[in-house]
């Protein structure tokens, strides 16, 4: 293993997105459900936050997609679930769309994402990632989805990353230690929680910019690639 870079010493950044997750694009899900069972209750409003990265390497809060979900033939909706969230999944003005509409919206955005990037995949971003992804997979599988953009099982949490990097796992609580602006009166939004939940991401992944490229100098020493030199993003060996 080769020695850390001497203090002070300048890194190369690494680029594009797909050179600092291993041609991932990271992108922030949030869902309002009518549950917490993934299998029987109603996904009622899912938001997709996608991050961008800067010349230098600084990630952002990127485009926001949202939409109201129809709930499928025979969801479950608990009244606590609804007095949470504040949604009326039946109300006449509510634009709420089929999930299979829906997703097929989100992901063709995140494709167009993922091109744009040099990403080969995307990764679910979440706090309290499982909650969201075991919702997203649930719908994809009863939409029979054949172009699931996301990888099916791995995630980031936010509120893992959260808890270690300033000692908070609620999502309120992060935010406004961090310095983020907070609103209870929007919370329980998809779309407000989820671009909470992008800002706190990029926080504690740019304040680890230089662990991260202390770790890719290492990782090019090692000869290890996270992408061909035409830039399209391969699998490391």
């Amino acid at each position: 293993m080769s020695e850390p870079p001497a203090s002070g010493e300048t890194l190369t950044p690494p680029g594009p997105m797909a050179g600092r997750f291993r041609g991932f694009l990271p992108v922030v899900v949030d869902v309002e459900t009518g549950g917490f069972n993934a299998g029987t209750d109603a996904l009622l409003e899912i938001a997709a936050v996608l991050i961008d990265i800067e010349a230098d390497g600084t990630l952002r809060r990127g485009a926001t997609h949202c939409y109201h979900v129809q709930p499928f033939a025979g969801a479950r909706i608990e009244p606590a679930a609804l007095q949470v969230n504040g949604i009326d999944p039946f109300h006449p003005l509510r634009p709420a769309l089929p999930e299979r509409d829906a997703l097929q919206r989100i992901f063709r955005d995140i494709r167009h994402a993922m091109r744009d990037q040099g990403c080969r995949r995307a990764i679910l971003v979440g706090h309290n990632a499982a909650f969201d992804l075991g919702f997203l997979n649930a719908a994809v599988r009863r939409t029979d989805i054949k172009r699931n953009p996301f990888h099916p099982f791995s995630c980031f949490d936010t509120a893992t990353l959260a808890g270690a990097a300033l000692g908070q796992t609620v999502l309120a609580k992060a935010a406004m230690v961090a310095g983020l602006d907070w609103d209870p009166a929007s919370a329980h939004s998809a779309s407000y929680d989820a671009e909470r939940t992008a800002e706190l991401f990029c926080l504690v992944c740019n304040r680890l910019r230089e662990s991260f490229l202390e770790a890719h100098e290492r990782a090019l020493a090692l000869g290890w690639r996270t992408q061909s030199s035409e830039g399209e993003p391969v699998e490391e060996s």
